[in-house]
């Protein structure tokens, strides 16, 4: 299933006036997913920024998704100005976490450089749940807002050079 809902913030950063971030987030791992999200929102809350989230099963469909999200506003839907996946792959005993772990790094660097499109890969790729938990917590690692912090850094870098 893939639901969506749009944000906005109050506070504004001038520097990033008017921008929309799109959030994929990976809900395979329920709670992790909302600590990832939170860190996300916090992040974009404080730069004033527009977001919507896009929830979709599982990191192999972020990079699908946002895709999607771009292709739709280029076709004159939002436009997306920056991009933030967020989502978890725990290793197991197969060979599946590679597949999941390398390819959804690839698609979300892939988006941004197709694009010219600033991405935050908040995608965590660890051996256990503990470690995820140490990446994915506000108060800890805080990944989902570092993830949203690295696409706002881009979104600041590429305004700055185009104007």
């Amino acid at each position: 299933m893939v639901t969506t809902r749009r944000e906005t913030a109050v506070e504004a950063d001038s520097a990033l006036e008017g921008a929309r971030v799109v959030i994929v987030e990976g809900r395979y791992y329920e709670a992790l997913a909302d600590e990832l999200l939170a860190g996300a929102r916090a992040v974009l809350e404080a730069a004033g920024v527009a977001f919507e989230v896009i929830t979709v099963p599982g990191a192999l469909e972020i990079p699908v998704a946002a895709e999607i999200a771009i292709a739709a506003s280029e076709e004159g839907g939002e436009p997306v100005d920056a991009v933030v996946g967020l989502g978890v792959v725990i290793r197991g005993e197969t060979f599946h976490f590679d597949i999941v772990a390398g390819e959804s790094a690839r698609g979300i660097m892939e988006l941004g450089m197709a694009h010219a499109l600033p991405v935050g890969n908040g995608i965590l790729t660890v051996d256990t749940e503990a470690q995820a938990w140490e990446r994915a917590r506000v108060s800890e690692g805080n990944k989902g807002g570092g993830a949203a912090e690295a696409a706002l850094s881009l979104l600041r870098l590429k305004r700055r050079l185009e104007a």
